[in-house]
């Protein structure tokens, strides 16, 4: 009986070929609008630390007086290196990590092997536990090394992968700007998106694993300059106590918001004993946001993305509209076919059921068709966003099979009461009008 009335379906929807045609763009165009919306605001949304988010904490202070916070809207957001010493002498928090990017040349021992630019970060060891990043071989610098400095180094998979043909390199030298450092760890394949920690630098979707970690105070013992941003003027470099210039990405691990309440009324005090000290002549401004604030305060999540998936989820609906007001106008027409198989014995489940029966073959087609430009439009986000956001809109299966169920189940909701209303036309009446 359900390939009958496929065939029926099949048949009427052939009849009225210009309704038809127009019923499944009206459903693929709402289709693949939401599903590759959707698709890029839940890649660039998912948070890879959510369970730490409200943990972690990066604190905020300013440096450069009211007139810069009337120009740019907000403090900076990082830190100096006079500020970040300051913080991490105080030793109030459980775990804390100073960041800086990096980039070094690096020349391979094998001469097979080009010269490469390995991109990566200065940081102080407490960030591979902060971050629980995973090692493949060995393991990170110890705490001696990271309080005065050391030849090691951390490197990622990839470059282990280039470098070592991915075999257990530690205790191997690798040469980097004309320093030798030894290996002392290899990360397993770990790139969790977004980078929140680089956020003030615009890589938090960077789809490049860091190559590699120094200890930062060895980066800073070799004044290797930051790769990232760095904000404001200073007649001092950025490696000198006395430098205001912010370049330092910091973060804190507080266990709760007792916690983060007491370090908060620590930065106010410490600002007040610089102001007191006059290095600022302006009210104590600081700031600390846990990891979800400081996603929202940087925008990571393009307002775009946003805006985009409630226009597609808008589109949707106007189209699930119009695809009941032509179910209904069409089911209508029919009202003299419904009344002869009404007059001689026909339910009206069986009627409800073929002509739901066409209304699911309708959602399939337009479906499908959705699929097909649902590839389409993921493939043409980079006309509207950044490339690094929209090369996280990975195309699966899953999210094209999104498409067929969506339209079917909008289809079948939308051709509901169409087909409801028509039959509860009385035969009689209906073979009357006929």
């Amino acid at each position: 009986m359900f390939s009958y009335y496929v065939a029926l379906g099949l048949r009427s929807l052939l009849h009225q070929k210009l309704i038809t045609i127009w019923m499944i763009l009206l459903i693929a165009l709402g289709v693949a609008g939401t599903v590759s919306s959707f698709s890029l605001l839940h890649a660039i949304s998912s948070n890879s630390f959510a369970a730490k988010a409200h943990r972690l904490f990066t604190p905020q202070i300013d440096n450069h007086g009211p007139e810069y916070v009337k120009v740019y809207g907000e403090i900076d957001p990082v830190l100096t290196l006079r500020d970040v010493e300051a913080l991490r002498a105080h030793d109030s928090a459980r775990l804390q990590a100073a960041i800086y990017k990096i980039s070094l040349s690096l020349v391979p021992t094998d001469p097979t092997i080009d010269a490469l630019e390995a991109n990566g970060y200065a940081v102080t060891v407490d960030y591979f536990q902060m971050l629980d990043v995973p090692f493949r071989f060995g393991s990170a610098w110890s705490r001696t090394a990271d309080k005065e400095g050391s030849n090691e180094v951390v490197i990622g998979n990839e470059l282990n992968q280039k470098v070592f043909r991915g075999a257990n390199s530690v205790g191997q030298e690798i040469r980097l700007d004309g320093h030798i450092y030894r290996i002392s760890g290899v990360l397993a394949p770990w790139n969790p998106l977004p980078r929140f920690y680089a956020a003030s630098d615009k890589n938090a979707f960077d789809r490049h694993a860091p190559q590699l970690f120094l200890p930062f105070r060895q980066a800073l013992n070799l004044r290797i300059p930051t790769a990232g941003g760095s904000y404001g003027e200073s007649s001092f470099p950025p490696w000198d106590l006395r430098s205001e210039i912010p370049f330092i990405s910091y973060w804190v691990e507080l266990p709760d918001s007792a916690a983060a309440a007491h370090y908060r009324n620590y930065l106010h005090a410490y600002a007040d004993e610089q102001r007191a000290a006059g290095r600022f002549n302006w009210p104590a401004n600081v700031v600390l946001r846990d990891q979800e604030d400081w996603l929202a305060y940087q925008h990571v999540v393009p307002p775009e993305a946003r805006i985009s998936f409630v226009v597609a989820l808008g589109l949707l609906v106007v189209c699930a509209v119009n695809t009941v007001g032509l179910l209904l106008a069409r089911f209508m027409r029919r009202s003299g076919d419904i009344g002869v198989r009404r007059a001689l014995g026909g339910s009206r489940s069986a009627i409800l059921f073929q002509y739901l029966t066409e209304a699911a073959v309708i959602g399939l087609a337009g479906g499908l068709l959705g699929a097909a430009l649902t590839i389409f439009f993921v493939s043409s986000l980079g006309l509207v966003f950044p490339v690094e956001v929209t090369r996280l809109a990975h195309l699966s299966l899953v999210t094209l099979l999104q498409a067929p169920i969506i339209a079917l189940c909008m289809v079948l909701l939308a051709a509901a009461y169409p087909i409801l209303r028509a039959c509860r036309i009385e035969p009689g009446w209906q073979l009357k009008s006929s």
